[in-house]
């Protein structure tokens, strides 16, 4: 099986005793032999004792660790996993009646690190964040049929296109989320097509618009917005960049049977929040892309957390309902919350928490690895 191996230094064999899944170089004391990224590679410590086994990077995150057994990485064992990991949303009742997409593996949280899975209806989208992963597409494949799914994607995380490993998928795909139907595109829309992780927000948003005039943020396609008109809101306005996913964002509107309460706004986020009167508005939703990715652009992402949400608290109707996230993992749940309260001090204005937020039950969180906990969110009565 394996043959090559990672020696750690003394000592940093600590995180993996406490079962953490990554393995920094600073770690590394020795490579046994020449390895090749994405290959399997056993991690001893500085005695030569095995620690785990799993995928080689050459960058700083150097491992992604599959098992700390001594387990053969092998397809029935991805097939294992998946199983494992199908039962877990089965018991969250995903999919039922009301919602046919949800997220079958979250990397580190289902035991998988690198892979991710979501499923809409009958198809499956990979999307592999490491080499190894990439180079176990085979295994995932095969696994992903014996499960059932017929229709599979590989959707790139860069700029690459997507790839249909089995079936057909059609430029427009429809799917239903808590009885409310969407058009998705999978192969050209973001992530793998819609913001799975936002369906208990959305809900949360539903129950939040009776009466009340929304204005949707880095809308994409439109989901809070579709969410918000459900709950009897009188109008929502989704604003986004791009001309696409307003496109789509109106024929979501249409499917509803919202099209006369829905507005769709090509512009720039920053530049409307700030030299638009926003008092018409009594619930916004400010959902942005993660403005950091790595941990030299955090110190950025922090102005621009603030920078929008002061925007929002300053111009929102008094009594009005802020929802705002943070998808940045660099950007903890702490860090997101005091930007909050200074973007609330400079507003001037008096902000009440109602709730915390987090992503969904289907994107479980690794005890041992709290950085798969990415989303983070708050909901704010502004007076």
């Amino acid at each position: 099986m394996t043959v090559a191996h990672v020696r750690l230094k003394k000592g940093r064999e600590r995180s993996i005793l406490r079962r953490h899944p990554w393995i920094f170089s600073g770690a590394v004391q020795s490579i046994s032999e020449e390895i090749n990224e994405g290959d399997l590679v056993d991690i001893i410590d500085h005695n030569g004792g095995f620690l785990a086994r799993g995928h080689f990077s050459s960058g700083s995150l150097c491992i992604k660790i599959l098992s700390f057994e001594n387990d053969v990485i092998d397809a029935e064992w991805f097939l294992n996993r998946l199983k494992k990991a199908k039962v877990l949303r089965e018991e969250l009742n995903l999919p039922s009646s009301q919602t046919n997409c949800f997220r079958l593996v979250h990397g580190e949280g289902d035991g998988l690190a690198g892979l991710i899975i979501d499923i809409y209806d009958e198809i499956a989208v990979i999307q592999t964040h490491s080499a190894g992963m990439k180079r176990s597409l085979e295994s995932i494949k095969s696994a992903l049929l014996e499960l059932g799914y017929q229709r599979i994607v590989l959707k790139p995380v860069g700029k690459e296109k997507s790839t249909v490993l089995s079936g057909t998928i059609e430029e427009r795909e429809k799917v239903l989320e808590l009885g409310l139907t969407y058009h998705i595109d999978i192969l050209h829309g973001q992530k793998t097509g819609f913001f799975i992780d936002q369906r208990n927000s959305r809900d949360l948003v539903k129950s939040y618009s009776k009466g009340r005039k929304m204005l949707n943020v880095f809308s994409y396609t439109g989901g809070f917005s579709i969410a918000s008109l459900a709950g009897g809101g009188t109008e929502a306005v989704s604003l986004d960049a791009s001309a696409k996913a307003l496109e789509l964002a109106e024929e979501n509107a249409a499917l509803n049977g919202f099209s006369e309460r829905h507005q769709a706004i090509k512009a720039d986020a920053v530049p409307f929040l700030e030299s638009n009167s926003l008092d018409e508005y009594d619930l916004i939703v400010l959902d942005p892309p993660a403005f950091a990715k790595h941990k030299s652009a955090r110190h950025n992402a922090i102005q621009a957390y603030r920078r929008i949400n002061e925007a929002a608290i300053k111009g929102i109707a008094s009594g009005g309902i802020l929802f705002t996230f943070s998808c940045s993992q660099v950007i903890d749940r702490q860090m997101f919350y005091d930007t909050i309260i200074s973007a609330a001090i400079q507003a001037r204005r008096e902000v009440k928490v109602l709730y915390h937020l987090r992503q969904p039950e289907d994107h479980p969180v690794n005890i041992f690895h709290p950085e798969g906990e990415y989303l983070k969110g708050l909901v704010l009565k502004i007076f």
